[in-house]
Protein backbone atom coordinates (compact mmCIF):
# COMPACT_ATOMS: atom_id res chain seq x y z
CA UNK A 1 0.00 0.00 0.00
CA UNK A 2 1.19 3.76 -0.87
CA UNK A 3 0.63 6.74 0.21
CA UNK A 4 -0.66 8.19 -3.25
CA UNK A 5 -3.05 5.36 -3.65
CA UNK A 6 -5.24 5.93 -0.64
CA UNK A 7 -8.70 7.79 -1.53
CA UNK A 8 -11.34 9.14 0.15
CA UNK A 9 -14.70 6.91 0.37
CA UNK A 10 -17.14 8.01 -1.88
CA UNK A 11 -19.48 10.75 -0.23
CA UNK A 12 -17.03 11.50 2.66
CA UNK A 13 -16.04 14.71 0.90
CA UNK A 14 -18.60 17.57 0.71
CA UNK A 15 -18.73 20.45 -2.13
CA UNK A 16 -17.68 23.61 -0.67
CA UNK A 17 -20.20 26.39 -0.61
CA UNK A 18 -19.44 29.28 -2.57
CA UNK A 19 -20.18 32.93 -1.26
CA UNK A 20 -23.06 33.59 -4.22
CA UNK A 21 -26.16 33.37 -5.02
CA UNK A 22 -27.68 35.64 -2.16
CA UNK A 23 -28.89 39.24 -2.08
CA UNK A 24 -26.09 39.84 -0.25
CA UNK A 25 -23.75 37.36 -1.42
CA UNK A 26 -23.67 35.88 1.94
CA UNK A 27 -21.63 39.37 2.93
CA UNK A 28 -24.43 40.53 5.54
CA UNK A 29 -26.37 43.63 5.03
CA UNK A 30 -24.19 46.49 6.00
CA UNK A 31 -20.92 47.27 6.87
CA UNK A 32 -16.84 47.58 5.55
CA UNK A 33 -16.86 43.77 4.86
CA UNK A 34 -19.78 43.96 2.76
CA UNK A 35 -18.95 46.56 0.81
CA UNK A 36 -16.82 46.13 -3.00
CA UNK A 37 -13.22 46.58 -1.92
CA UNK A 38 -14.09 46.73 1.47
CA UNK A 39 -11.64 45.43 4.63
CA UNK A 40 -8.54 46.61 6.01
CA UNK A 41 -4.59 46.72 5.05
CA UNK A 42 -2.90 43.90 6.12
CA UNK A 43 -1.49 44.30 9.36
CA UNK A 44 -4.25 46.92 10.73
CA UNK A 45 -5.66 45.59 14.41
CA UNK A 46 -8.74 47.86 14.56
CA UNK A 47 -7.23 50.51 15.50
CA UNK A 48 -5.22 48.85 18.24
CA UNK A 49 -1.41 49.86 18.39
CA UNK A 50 0.08 46.70 15.61
CA UNK A 51 2.59 44.24 16.46
CA UNK A 52 5.28 45.85 13.92
CA UNK A 53 4.56 49.23 15.73
CA UNK A 54 4.74 47.96 19.21
CA UNK A 55 7.77 45.61 19.09
CA UNK A 56 11.00 47.81 19.05
CA UNK A 57 13.42 48.28 16.50
CA UNK A 58 16.64 46.53 16.86
CA UNK A 59 19.74 47.34 14.48
CA UNK A 60 20.85 48.52 11.43
CA UNK A 61 21.65 47.75 8.01
CA UNK A 62 24.77 48.74 6.64
CA UNK A 63 25.04 50.03 3.11
CA UNK A 64 28.42 49.79 2.77
CA UNK A 65 29.05 45.95 3.86
CA UNK A 66 31.11 44.18 1.28
CA UNK A 67 29.37 40.89 0.44
CA UNK A 68 32.63 38.23 -0.70
CA UNK A 69 31.81 34.74 -1.99
CA UNK A 70 33.51 31.99 0.42
CA UNK A 71 35.55 29.22 -1.09
CA UNK A 72 37.34 26.50 0.51
CA UNK A 73 40.96 25.24 -0.32
CA UNK A 74 39.57 21.96 -0.76
CA UNK A 75 37.42 23.17 -3.81
CA UNK A 76 41.06 24.06 -5.22
CA UNK A 77 42.18 20.46 -5.56
CA UNK A 78 40.99 20.87 -9.28
CA UNK A 79 44.05 23.08 -10.54
CA UNK A 80 47.61 21.82 -10.69
CA UNK A 81 49.12 25.29 -10.05
CA UNK A 82 50.24 26.11 -13.44
CA UNK A 83 47.63 29.30 -13.79
CA UNK A 84 46.78 31.78 -11.14
CA UNK A 85 43.66 31.20 -9.78
CA UNK A 86 41.50 34.40 -9.68
CA UNK A 87 37.52 35.05 -9.35
CA UNK A 88 37.10 35.27 -13.01
CA UNK A 89 39.08 31.09 -13.17
CA UNK A 90 36.39 29.91 -10.26
CA UNK A 91 33.64 31.48 -12.07
CA UNK A 92 34.62 30.03 -15.28
CA UNK A 93 34.98 26.37 -13.68
CA UNK A 94 31.83 26.71 -12.30
CA UNK A 95 32.90 26.73 -8.75
CA UNK A 96 31.20 30.04 -7.32
CA UNK A 97 28.39 31.57 -9.39
CA UNK A 98 28.58 35.06 -8.81
CA UNK A 99 31.39 37.71 -7.78
CA UNK A 100 30.26 39.65 -5.22
CA UNK A 101 32.77 42.18 -3.82
CA UNK A 102 35.55 39.08 -4.43
CA UNK A 103 36.24 36.01 -2.75
CA UNK A 104 37.23 34.64 0.60
CA UNK A 105 38.92 31.45 0.59
CA UNK A 106 38.80 29.58 3.89
CA UNK A 107 40.63 27.08 5.46
CA UNK A 108 38.65 23.43 4.90
CA UNK A 109 40.78 20.68 3.03
CA UNK A 110 44.17 20.21 2.15
CA UNK A 111 46.21 21.94 -0.38
CA UNK A 112 48.41 19.26 -2.69
CA UNK A 113 49.79 21.68 -5.15
CA UNK A 114 51.49 24.55 -5.05
CA UNK A 115 49.00 27.40 -6.61
CA UNK A 116 49.02 30.84 -6.51
CA UNK A 117 45.85 32.21 -5.17
CA UNK A 118 44.63 35.81 -6.11
CA UNK A 119 41.73 36.90 -3.70
CA UNK A 120 40.28 39.67 -1.18
CA UNK A 121 40.73 37.64 1.74
CA UNK A 122 42.34 34.87 2.98
CA UNK A 123 41.84 33.08 6.34
CA UNK A 124 44.95 32.38 8.61
CA UNK A 125 44.82 29.25 8.48
CA UNK A 126 44.33 29.08 4.22
CA UNK A 127 47.08 31.59 4.02
CA UNK A 128 49.25 29.29 5.92
CA UNK A 129 48.25 26.16 4.37
CA UNK A 130 48.75 27.66 0.49
CA UNK A 131 52.53 28.82 1.52
CA UNK A 132 53.09 25.31 3.33
CA UNK A 133 52.17 23.70 0.02
CA UNK A 134 54.66 26.27 -1.58
CA UNK A 135 52.32 28.71 -3.43
CA UNK A 136 51.63 32.30 -2.85
CA UNK A 137 48.54 33.64 -1.20
CA UNK A 138 47.80 37.20 -3.28
CA UNK A 139 45.57 39.58 -1.67
CA UNK A 140 43.75 42.00 -4.44
CA UNK A 141 40.62 43.76 -3.57
CA UNK A 142 38.53 45.38 -5.61
CA UNK A 143 39.79 48.68 -6.95
CA UNK A 144 38.55 51.68 -4.09
CA UNK A 145 36.92 54.86 -4.87
CA UNK A 146 39.98 57.52 -3.31
CA UNK A 147 39.14 60.80 -2.99
CA UNK A 148 42.60 61.79 -3.83
CA UNK A 149 42.24 60.47 -6.98
CA UNK A 150 38.68 61.86 -7.82
CA UNK A 151 40.84 65.55 -6.93
CA UNK A 152 43.23 64.88 -9.39
CA UNK A 153 40.31 64.06 -12.15
CA UNK A 154 38.54 66.99 -11.14
CA UNK A 155 41.79 69.59 -11.73
CA UNK A 156 42.80 67.85 -14.69
CA UNK A 157 39.27 68.89 -15.87
CA UNK A 158 39.87 72.43 -14.49
CA UNK A 159 43.52 72.79 -15.75
CA UNK A 160 42.35 72.08 -19.89
CA UNK A 161 39.66 74.86 -18.56
CA UNK A 162 41.79 77.55 -16.71
CA UNK A 163 44.56 77.15 -19.67
CA UNK A 164 42.06 77.76 -22.46
CA UNK A 165 40.32 80.78 -21.20
CA UNK A 166 43.66 83.17 -21.24
CA UNK A 167 44.53 82.35 -24.40
CA UNK A 168 41.18 83.36 -25.87
CA UNK A 169 41.36 86.78 -23.78
CA UNK A 170 44.47 87.58 -24.60
CA UNK A 171 43.41 87.03 -28.47
CA UNK A 172 40.46 89.82 -27.82
CA UNK A 173 42.73 92.04 -26.17
CA UNK A 174 44.73 92.39 -29.17
CA UNK A 175 42.06 93.09 -31.49
CA UNK A 176 40.20 95.89 -29.21
CA UNK A 177 43.64 97.38 -29.20
CA UNK A 178 44.51 97.83 -32.71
Amino acid sequence: MNLSSIVAPIGRTKLRKRNRGTKTCFRGQKGQWSRSGGGVRPGFEGGQMPIYRRLPKVGFTNIFAKTYCSVNIERLSIFDGSEVITAELLKQKGIISKINDGIVILGRGEVTSALTVEAARFTKTAKEKIEKAGGKAVVKAKAKYSKEAAKAAKDAKTDKKVTDKPAKKAAKTTKASE
